[in-house]
């Protein structure tokens, strides 16, 4: 009698815990379900998307092994190709001859941007870096008044940057760094029309991804501290569909392109995205696309006049 009430009670406790088991399945379905169903559809492709690439984790650290033993493999067997291929890698790609130009990129602007917006600007700037250490005529590249914001993207992003070269990383200020008379800052909003460049010159770009936020803010700066200013020559070489304000990397490649080009226009038209809506303008003022189109339309109306008269 004692072992069949023994027996009964363990199994009154086992299908309580099987009970209790079932119940907690069944809630953390409904937590999961609850929890799924309360993320967006972008939130859960994103989450699947992230549980897949964990998942394939180590299959994509195989295949880079393999892939590293190939190469090496192909090295042993092939000596010579292996050191050709080395020393083609080495080697310049262009002929490079520095030029005595500075420019500086005012990052005094930190604390007036939001963090996504200074990466944007330090994305913008690593641009600059490498257009520049490819350049014909590399400037004399100055980053000045480094803020914390800038600093923290890009320890996150970019440790490397304290590796770069050819590069002046300062904390100050560039009027404490260079004389007021050699500055110049490129701004839209400046009544000046910038003709040429001048070696000895040091020309300024403010570094502020500023959405309109803060519309002529640069001009102002300039302006405060009694230096000259300028904006480039965009208007008589170039209709564009949206504002002239170009981003930092662009105004920096333009110059470098000016520099190895010698022409304003073709600066122009080799860095400015297609977005834009660029269109060359003649020396007329003329927008060349209207100018071509005004001719169309005079060759038809000559082609019907043509037709319609008689014939002799």
């Amino acid at each position: 009698m004692d072992e069949e009430g023994t027996k009964s009670e363990c199994a009154v406790l086992q299908e309580g815990e099987n009970e209790e088991n079932k119940s907690s399945v069944q809630a953390e379905s409904r937590n999961g379900e609850t929890e799924n169903q309360s993320l967006s559809k972008r939130q859960r492709k994103k989450l699947l998307k992230q549980q897949k690439w964990e998942e394939e984790r180590e299959l994509r650290k195989q295949k880079r092994k393999e892939r590293k033993q190939q190469r090496r493999e192909q090295r042993q067997n092939n000596p010579e190709e292996a050191g050709e291929a080395q020393s083609f890698r080495k080697r310049p790609r262009r002929e490079a001859t520095p030029s005595s130009l500075r420019l500086v990129v005012d990052c005094s602007f930190d604390d007036l941007m939001l963090i996504k917006d200074v990466r944007k600007l330090h994305k913008q700037i690593q641009r600059c870096y490498a257009e520049n250490r490819r350049a014909v005529h590399p400037v004399q590249f100055y980053l000045t008044s480094m803020g914390k914001q800038l600093k923290q993207s890009m320890d996150e992003k970019d440790k490397g940057w304290v590796n770069w070269k050819d590069i002046n990383i300062k904390t100050e200020h560039y009027s404490d760094l260079m004389k007021k008379e050699e500055l110049v800052y490129l701004t839209s909003d400046s009544p000046n029309v910038l003709e040429e460049l001048d070696q000895k010159k040091a020309y300024i770009i403010g570094g502020l991804v500023d959405h309109n936020h803060h519309k002529g803010i640069t001009f102002e700066r300039a302006k405060e501290l009694g230096i000259e200013h300028a904006q480039l020559p965009l208007s008589s070489f170039v209709k564009m569909n949206s504002r002239k304000v170009l981003a930092v990397n662009h105004v920096f490649e333009i110059i470098l392109a000016y520099l190895e080009k010698g022409s304003w226009q073709e600066a122009f038209f080799t860095v400015l995205p297609q977005r834009k809506g660029a269109v060359a303008v003649d020396q007329d003022g003329a927008n060349t696309q209207e100018k071509e189109e005004e001719d169309s339309d005079s060759d038809s109306d000559t082609t019907e006049q043509t037709a319609k008269e008689p014939k002799s």
